[in-house]
């Protein structure tokens, strides 16, 4: 794999922070750099088992009794841009730091500045979907097992949003002794076969045969040009002024580092970047009613949020994978109230302030293990919020 000059890295992974950059793979570590606004950034290239994968470490300004957290991004927009734009209300990865935890994001094989599969470099055509869950699995388990010895850690926490969340399920499911926490905020669960978007009757199924992916028409990836990321948005929110709801420079801020995740992008009119088909397909299956993972295997204390006008997600998604995490020794569940599903990007009264401050009770009061906590109830966060 040809090595790329420090510009070209930071280019490829959206890196809009000021950042020290390894491109070497696991165990090097980057040269000190000046702190950015929001805290020290480093990114980084570790083995993965079919190439490198781009880690960006986020680290806390004093050390804390924290886990190590890793985020984990969905299906189309890779880590940086999902989790960590330079824009004030861009960073939940600043704000988890912010709080202590030494924080790290992900790109799975196939998005921003991971090694993208040999199909990727040629046009797109023909082909079975790339990157499904079972590989992203093995992508989650080089990233854990890099932070442990990194931070000399036992336990990662781990928060994936939208299919990250699936990703993440799926990969406590087999290696719940290395989790500390799991949050699963917006994600996909089988809960029930129908899906007014992305299940039957929907452009992912394929009309020829009825109750399977439509491959012929995504291939292997697609191509995603920066107004196509704001239309879900737009329509997930309820109001007319868009910016009541999120601030425009969020907006704009995550599109540029969408486009910034791919070097190719300024190659093609209009600029656009690739993404892996694979997530699509899983999330066609699980919006069908099946279950690509079972959270009867899960371990690890866990807390599954929803937002409530989510145009991802069903409420039956919810309940159904908090009524299945059967052995893990905690289990919180809730909807927070009036928000959509770019939470964490929208305007803090819009939901962001919420799911933050109960994602970081869970993270802080709820210990791998402990089985005989008591919960403070957060009515006024969150609706149907519960403890098992």
């Amino acid at each position: 794999m040809a090595k790329l000059t420090r510009r070209q890295f930071c280019a490829a992974s959206g890196a809009l922070w000021p950042v020290a950059a390894t491109l070497s793979c696991a165990g090097a570590r980057p040269a000190p750099a000046a702190a950015p606004p929001a805290g020290p950034r480093s990114d980084h290239r570790i083995r993965g088992d079919a190439g490198d994968l781009f880690v960006r470490e986020v680290r806390p300004s004093a050390s804390q009794k924290r886990p190590p957290l890793l985020l984990l991004h969905g299906a189309r927009v890779p880590g940086v841009a999902s989790f960590d734009l330079p824009v004030p209300g861009g960073s939940l990865a600043a704000d988890l730091a912010a709080a202590g935890h030494h924080v790290f994001i992900l790109d799975a094989r196939g998005y921003g500045g991971s090694t993208r599969p040999p199909e990727m470099e040629r046009p797109p055509g023909a082909g079975d979907p790339l990157v499904r869950s079972s590989e992203v699995v093995r992508d989650v388990a080089a990233a854990v097992e890099w932070i442990r010895r990194r931070v000399s850690s036992p336990r990662v926490a781990l928060l994936g949003w939208a299919t990250g969340g699936h990703w993440l399920g799926h990969y406590c499911t087999l290696y719940s002794d290395r989790v500390s926490h799991l949050v699963i905020h917006n994600s996909l669960y089988g809960g029930t076969p129908e899906h007014p978007s992305l299940g039957r009757g929907s452009d992912l199924e394929d009309p020829a045969h009825p109750g399977r992916f439509h491959k012929a028409a995504f291939g292997p990836y697609r191509l995603n040009a920066g107004p196509s990321l704001l239309g879900a948005w737009d329509r997930s929110i309820p109001a007319e002024d868009k910016a009541s709801w999120r601030d425009p420079a969020v907006a704009e801020a995550y599109v540029a580092a969408a486009l910034a995740s791919d070097s190719t992008s300024a190659t093609r009119t209009p600029p656009s970047f690739r993404a892996p088909t694979g997530a699509l397909e899983d999330s066609f299956y699980l919006a069908t009613g099946r279950q690509l993972w079972d959270a009867s295997l899960i371990l690890s204390p866990t807390l599954v949020l929803r937002s409530e006008l989510d145009f991802w997600t069903r409420a039956e998604d919810r309940e159904r994978l908090s009524e299945r995490l059967v052995r893990a020794p905690r289990v919180e569940s809730g909807t927070v109230a009036d928000s959509a599903h770019f939470v964490h990007l929208d305007g803090p009264a819009r939901g962001r302030a919420r799911s933050l401050e109960t994602v970081l009770s869970f993270l802080a009061h709820c210990r791998a293990g402990e089985k005989t906590l008591t919960s403070t109830p957060r009515a006024t966060l969150l609706r149907g919020m519960r403890s098992v």
